[in-house]
């Protein structure tokens, strides 16, 4: 875990002021930057040493056979995995012909400050070499919100007391060695040189490499140029191998001169460009960015993010951790998504190589409903990147025998990489949660143009499925059998709920928008007996409910099965899936991650506020929150039947996901969905916010400890913001069009320069529920 105290609290940074080589890796992750298109990670400028390099371009892997032992019909026959292409991150530092390595010699400062406001990563150190020279090293990095193409970085040295001799290597490096894989299968594959050199150039103070992937056939290029702030006998040179572009700075320092070099890197990447097209594509990003400068870049970044936080920043007075922890999800959500324009956003973003950079269910479900708020471009973006794969979902479903689209579980460029189909392809809820966010975002943005073009056809082949793969029972129910819902240790199981009650707003979304929308309702052949079908099936959905126990089963029969022995099970076994066969958790009352819970989140209105406290109180006591997924739904259910400070423990563990490695894996990167969680938490959970056909809802109730949130979100055209107190919360619009919104189940109407305040209604009271053993969330310590 990350529980060192270099790592200082504050309201606006990530700031390290010390370096434990101990948990480099998880730091790299912490420290990335990225903008949806370009991700480095947060490795030290000079290369060395390192827990995990990684220089990623979104949508660039390498294809490898799947392995079966024995092979089925319909397994998927090849794997994706993200590569670490072309690191432009490294500048070597050498003193007096010693390379500056924080292992050597004498550290006598090292602080890094990530920035939420001005998107750059800051360095500054102090060291003396084993030959007794002491330098002043000051990094600055970035990779530009505005710039897509382009990353940059300015470097500068001075001597400490007495003048020295030093040589700065910058480089761009493919194929670097990577550390092996371990045994957790949520790791990702290490490829031992997946590029393969088509050209390598080198010219002044610059450099260019181009290379393709041997299997997936990408080509990529990048690209340096170095403008140098430097003593007149500096002497500069280049030079290039096929997987090392090198350009070589000397010079001598005396005490008080300092040499400054601002690096600009710029990618290009295509699957069917040719070497001069990519070439050309990364001269020219690369041209504009030198000329824009170091500091329009800079100061680009800055106007960029002061527009994303006047529409997004949420405010947590009395815990400052959480503060943190939530403007560091926002500013991570944002990178992963700015400017993807036409590509996933993964599991990961770009800031490891954790689930081999692939995309699941979780960006639709977590990662997009924060952006739909806060930037719905990026949104919209990721969901034009499901519509781009529509045609391979087709041709899967086609496969499988079915209708519609079958999305695949996790993928980079749209073909099912999931070799296990219990937990893989038999999750079909992964086209409703493609449904539920594209309603959200219509719904929140108005976008008409978007539902017209895209939304009505993901509608449509979703609920085409639906109707393809569940069937009318003897008793007129309609059911969808065989199926695995969020929770991964119940698998391929009747009628789930969260998967039926998706699927059935899913059908219903469909109907309403090829009803609104005929001509392309007529592009699609969608006639009124079809409409109809979807209406019967939606009607007639099955919902598992046990009447013995007052609550909904999670799936048909499951709460006939044993309860899991949690008194039996250590700490030390969980999660789960590493320590115990599939065949025991199948079979047992165990859930990995919230799955009726997230179906109370999600669809709401389909239970009594007295079911959802039952229910709540039974699963809490079986899940055990093996899944990074879990805890923010948790914290929204918490905080909706009443128990706000287990609804606290939750917004904490999810807050905190990262920035203390709660789960002993962020080396291999972020968990976006948990960032997400922290907003979930904070908006779903202690704002109450929810849609309710097309209205915005808020039930506003605050923990001890929190004594105000604010928040800002973008609703149709206009900001809204909420300032919660513990007893009132107060209603802006800042700019735009009046609002509608229900607070507390009344209707307000808000417009700007006419706040509305209005007091919030006390939670509901109950018994406090338990979890398994072991398996409570570490309480939280507010201010701390």
């Amino acid at each position: 875990m990350i529980t060192h105290p270099a790592y200082a609290v504050a309201p606006w940074c990530v700031r390290e002021t010390g370096l434990d080589l101990a948990v480099l890796a998880q730091s790299e992750s912490v420290f990335a930057l990225s903008n949806g298109h370009i991700g480095w990670r947060g490795n030290l400028d000079e290369g060395e040493p390192h827990g995990l390099p990684g220089s990623y371009l979104n949508g660039v892997f390498e294809s490898h056979p799947l392995p079966y032992a024995e092979g089925g019909y319909g397994y998927p026959e090849a794997g994706q995995t993200v590569i670490n292409g072309i690191d432009g991150k490294v500048i070597r530092l050498l003193v007096d012909d010693q390379p500056f390595d924080v292992r050597y010699g004498q550290l006598i400062a090292h602080e890094r400050v990530l920035d939420f406001r001005t998107g750059l990563l800051r360095r500054q150190v102090e060291w003396i070499s084993p030959g007794g020279q002491g330098v002043r090293v000051r990094s600055t990095r970035m990779v530009s919100l505005v710039q897509r193409a382009v990353a940059a970085v300015c470097y500068e040295v001075e001597p400490i007391d007495t003048a020295a001799r030093v040589v700065l290597q910058s480089e761009l490096v493919a194929n670097e060695r990577l550390p092996g894989a371990g045994g957790d299968p949520r790791e990702g594959s290490a490829l031992l040189s997946p590029l393969v050199s088509e050209q390598h150039t080198s010219r002044g103070s610059g450099a260019f490499l181009l290379h393709r992937t041997a299997s997936s056939g990408l080509r990529l290029g990048a690209a340096m140029e170095h403008h140098l702030d430097a003593p007149p006998a500096t002497r500069v040179s280049s030079e290039s191998f096929p997987d090392l572009g090198r350009v070589s700075l000397t010079a001598t320092l005396q005490p008080g001169q300092r040499l400054r070099l601002v690096k600009f890197v710029a990618y290009g990447w295509s699957a069917v460009r040719s070497p001069p097209a990519v070439t050309d594509q990364v001269a020219a990003a690369l041209t504009a960015a030198a000329a824009t400068g170091w500091d329009g870049l800079v100061a680009e970044q800055r106007a960029y993010l002061d527009r994303f936080w006047a529409g997004a920043d949420v405010d947590v007075d009395g815990d400052p951790p959480v503060q943190q922890a939530v403007r560091f999800a926002l500013f991570h959500l944002l990178q992963a998504g700015a400017r993807a324009e036409g590509r996933a956003i993964a599991a990961k973003g770009l800031t490891g190589p954790g689930y081999d950079g692939h995309t699941f269910w979780d960006t639709e479900t977590f990662v997009l409903p924060v952006l739909t708020y806060t930037a719905p471009s990026a949104a919209r973006d990721a969901l034009r990147w499901r519509y781009s794969i529509l045609p391979k979902a087709q041709a899967r479903a086609n496969q499988l025998g079915l209708e519609g689209a079958v999305f695949p579980w996790r993928t980079i460029a749209g073909h099912e990489c999931s070799g296990y189909w219990p937990a893989g392809t038999a999750a079909f809820h992964l086209g409703a949660d493609i449904a539920d966010a594209v309603v959200r975002y219509i719904a929140v943005t108005g976008d008409v143009a978007f539902e017209r073009d895209i939304g009505v056809e993901l509608l449509t082949q979703t609920a085409r499925l639906w109707c393809s793969l569940g069937h009318h029972d003897a008793a007129g129910g309609f059911r969808i059998d065989g199926v695995t819902g969020p929770d991964e240790y119940s698998a391929v199981a009747d009628n789930n709920v969260y998967t039926n009650l998706m699927a059935q707003h899913n059908l219903v979304c469909a109907a309403d928008v090829a009803q609104r929308h005929p001509d392309r309702a007529r592009d699609l052949h969608i006639a009124a007996p079809e409409i109809a079908e979807w209406l019967d099936a939606a009607g007639a959905m099955v919902v598992c409910y046990d009447q013995k126990l007052g609550i909904h089963s999670q799936s048909e029969g499951f709460t006939n099965h044993q309860v899991w022995d949690f008194a039996a099970t250590t700490t030390s076994q969980y999660p789960l899936l590493l320590h115990f066969p599939y065949f025991n958790l199948y079979r047992q009352q165990v859930v990995k991650q919230a799955d009726l819970v997230l179906a109370m989140h999600l669809r709401g209105e389909a239970f009594t506020a007295a079911e959802k406290a039952r229910n709540f109180a039974y699963y809490e006591a079986l899940t055990v929150r093996d899944s990074s997924l879990s805890a923010c739904t948790q914290a929204v259910l918490a905080a909706e039947t009443g128990h706000l400070d287990l609804a606290y423990d939750y917004l904490t563990e999810a807050a905190l996901m990262d920035l203390n490695d709660l789960e002993h894996n962020t080396r291999d990167g972020l968990h976006l969905a948990s960032l997400a969680g922290t907003w979930i938490a904070l908006v779903h959970g202690f704002a109450g916010l929810r849609e309710r056909g097309g209205t915005i809802a808020f039930a506003p109730r605050l923990p001890a400890g929190i004594t105000r949130l604010a928040l800002t979100i973008g609703v149709q055209q206009s900001r809204l913001s909420l300032e919660i107190a513990p007893a009132t919360t107060t209603y802006r619009v800042l700019d735009g069009p009046a609002l509608s919104v229900r607070h507390d189940g009344q209707t307000l109407l808000v417009a700007a320069g006419r706040p509305i305040s209005v007091p919030n209604q006390k939670p509901p009271t109950g018994p406090a529920p338990t979890q398994p053993w072991g398996r409570a969330p570490q309480r939280h310590r507010g201010g701390w």
